[in-house]
């Protein structure tokens, strides 16, 4: 019987990842004619982490209210004053331009009568700068980039393509170590879903656009996806990651035992159309935590709920629009007001059910301006990259702005510098020596179950010492056992996702042990210098 070759594969601008991200760069990449781009994606484009999100894209619009300064200051504040100035403003002024951009792959935002935006306001902002598509503007995004890839000549697009590894010296036997200033990437290994196999693919440039880390909590409002692959591959590469201390919670996704991954979201704009947190006895709370009420920066209220659900013994809190023109709830949040109905909740005339999950990473794969990496040739942009923009917490809606304005910058320093760069032909085709049994298989969704079950009990929104020790203790356990499954077993999508989210939750759980005190969105009880008491 003939046996399926290892392939090799040559493009020069590589991308893992098919969310905001890495569409954007792919088509600005692309557009240069500099080469041959590759889209490599684990799932189908429409699955990526872009599409759930609901409330929009901030950036300066309305200049006769609005100003780069302004937008500059609430990033500021949000984060904690930990935030990176010059990532900051880079973000902020480049906002505009990004916009642009969208508008020009066919991206379309909601505008009023007049033509101009149709602007919401969300927590943390002092004004509104919110362009959005209804409450399904991360979908828009997503459909409108989508079209313009997938028509576009010089981008190929591999969907349910696996990335397992990117490619360093150290496949070449050189010994790599994070003191290293000269770790080059060379591409990625990636697993064929049709052979089985992994393939070699060479690249002159790679960008890892990836994504989050959501999935390696028990409840997320990302979906199953969200492992962390980009953060894991990297800092195993021995590239610098940071700041995976500062997971961000959603204060609000729905209350629906029956669906924890993904768990619904239910947007900040709604907080920021009026809504009103409260109790499910109708009481308000947020009244005392802060003066912006249910407007204050997301990880104030995560934390308001959260404790007011352990001091009243609650499973969730309320959302109150009631008091809002029904028709105009429907028409500004029709997904939402569908999502409720379908589970029996007119949220024109109930509270909406709501409570906590995790949602957002604000570190990762550290990047320069460019967005590139510690390792060179390896560009990060999106969510699994730490740029310095949301220091210890992020404002709502900058993410979208930052991958759009990030891979700009990316895609501009990688095309003035790959003519530098020549595939290396001496990288070695991947071992595939190994066997996986339908065993194996159930202890790898048993492992994947546990380590959702510690992140969320141990490093959630409220954290200790002895919690973190616990999780430490137990992650470690599971890192052995993983790693020495994925040393005997050909390389599966499932097992390599397992390995990844234990990489993740360790570096989330080791940061934030490195952390001793209480900052942006890690709040510990030994630590408690912003106590709620």
């Amino acid at each position: 019987m003939q046996t399926t070759k290892n392939m090799i594969r040559k493009f020069d601008f590589l991308i893992i990842g098919g969310g905001v991200a890495g569409m954007s760069f792919a088509l600005k990449v692309a557009d240069a004619g500099k080469g041959r781009v590759a889209l490599v994606c684990k799932t189908t484009l429409d699955e990526a982490n872009t599409a759930k999100a609901q409330g929009g894209i901030a950036s300066v619009t309305n200049l006769k209210v609005d100003n780069f300064e302004k937008h500059i200051k609430d990033t500021m504040i949000a984060g904690d004053y930990i935030s990176d100035p010059a990532a900051v403003e880079q973000v902020v002024k480049g906002g505009p331009d990004g916009i642009r951009d969208l508008l020009r792959w066919g991206v379309n935002f909601d505008k009023k009568e007049d033509g101009t935006f149709d602007l919401h306001r969300e927590g943390g902002h002092s004004e509104f700068r919110i362009l959005h598509h209804a409450d399904d503007t991360g979908f828009e995004i997503q459909r409108g980039l989508m079209e313009a890839v997938r028509s576009h000549p010089n981008i190929k697009v591999l969907e349910n393509h696996y990335a397992v590894e990117i490619i360093t010296q150290h496949h070449l036997g050189r010994e790599v170590n994070r003191h290293m200033t000269d770790i080059e990437c060379y591409g990625a290994y990636v697993l064929d879903p049709d052979t089985g196999k992994v393939d070699t693919y060479l690249s002159r440039v790679t960008l890892m656009a990836t994504g989050g880390t959501g999935a390696v909590y028990a409840t997320t409002s990302n979906p199953n996806i969200a492992t962390g692959d980009g953060i894991a591959m990297v800092y195993r590469a021995k590239g610098i990651v940071k700041d995976m201390e500062f997971v961000q919670f959603h204060p609000t996704v729905l209350y629906n035992p029956a669906e924890t991954h993904p768990a619904f979201l239910i947007t900040e704009a709604m907080r920021g159309y009026g809504g009103i947190l409260k109790l499910p006895n109708g009481e308000e709370f947020m009244q005392k935590y802060d003066k912006r009420l249910s407007l204050a920066p997301r990880d104030i209220v995560a934390r308001a709920i959260d404790r007011e659900m352990k001091i009243h013994g609650l499973k969730h809190v309320c959302l109150d629009v009631t008091h809002k023109d029904p028709e105009e709830t429907r028409h500004h949040f029709p997904n939402i007001y569908a999502k409720c109905l379908s589970i029996g909740i007119d949220i024109t005339k109930q509270m909406i059910p709501v409570c906590p999950s995790a949602h957002y990473m604000c570190g990762g794969i550290k990047v320069d301006l460019n967005g590139e990496s510690t390792i060179h040739r390896l560009y990060a942009v999106g969510e699994c990259s730490c740029t310095g923009l949301h220091g210890g917490n992020r404002l709502a809606s900058n993410s979208l702005i930052e991958a759009v304005v990030y891979a700009n910058a990316a895609s501009r320093h990688a095309l003035s510098v790959i003519d530098g760069y020549e595939f290396n032909t001496k990288v070695p085709e991947w071992n595939d020596e190994g066997t996986m049994s339908n065993e194996e298989k159930v202890l790898i969704a048993q492992d994947m179950q546990e380590v959702g079950q510690i992140m969320s009990n141990y490093v959630g929104i409220v954290r200790s010492d002895l919690r973190l020790k616990r999780a430490w203790t137990r992650l470690d356990i599971i890192y052995e056992e993983t790693e020495e499954l994925f040393r005997r077993v050909k390389p599966t999508r499932d097992i390599c996702e397992l390995r990844n989210m234990v990489n993740v939750a360790y570096l989330i759980t080791r940061q934030a042990m490195e952390r001793k005190e209480s900052r942006g969105l890690h709040y510990t009880i030994d630590y408690p210098k912003h106590a709620l008491d």
